[in-house]
């Protein structure tokens, strides 16, 4: 059984998550989301649980299992454009992007994606995660090694026991940048989709 708690932090994720263009705050402040008019230029991101939908995203996940979500980016910038997608992992007290303020986050990348898309067009790929090793170590989880499409990851993040929400929480998420020609350098676009997880010490190994 999820406790009260837990059940309604997950509630909020999921609520959030169905809106595309997604500015993730942090889990106890309101979401806060800029819609551009019609006549502004930009992009779409946004995460869809394995049936390409927003209701059965994987919260609690266990090491050895393998979860999937898809990544998709929408064009509205009037121009095709060259995107990359750095996905992350962190626990719940290491930085993530603050809202608005196009600034992405210092942890290390795990993974990317790069890709051009014409205007109005639609790019997606599945994510397909897994925590291939993690150990306990009395009231804290190590993940080590973090699989994601079949590629493994060398992560090494630690997670304290939350003894309130009652697990080990990590955020998995994916910032979205753009090419800039004139630079010819990406820069983030203030863009980040955000999947919650709390991670099952079931396969761990134990110390």
């Amino acid at each position: 059984m999820i406790s009260t708690s837990l059940q309604t932090y997950r509630n909020w994720f999921i609520v959030g998550s169905s809106i595309l263009i997604l500015l993730v705050s942090t889990p106890t402040i309101a979401t806060l989301v800029h819609i551009p008019s019609g006549s502004q230029r930009y992009s779409e991101l946004w995460v869809l649980d394995s049936s390409h939908k927003t209701e059965d995203y994987p919260f609690n996940v266990t090491a050895g299992r393998t979860y999937t979500v898809y990544l998709g980016v929408r064009n509205r910038l009037g121009n095709s454009a060259y995107y990359r997608i750095y996905v992350k992992l962190g626990n719940g007290a290491q930085s993530v992007p603050v809202t608005f303020n196009a600034s992405p986050s210092q942890l290390s990348i795990l993974d990317q994606f790069d890709f051009v898309v014409k205007d109005g067009d639609v790019w997606e790929t599945p994510l397909v995660f897994q925590i291939v090793d993690a150990e306990q170590r009395n009231s804290t989880l190590i993940i080590g090694d973090v699989s994601i499409n079949g590629i493994t990851f060398w992560a090494n993040i630690t997670s304290v026991w939350d003894s309130i929400k009652t697990g080990f929480y990590y955020q998995l998420f994916s910032e979205l940048w753009l090419y800039n020609a004139t630079s010819q350098t990406f820069q983030y676009n203030n863009r980040l989709v955000q999947l919650w997880l709390n991670a099952s010490i079931q396969n761990a190994t134990s110390y």
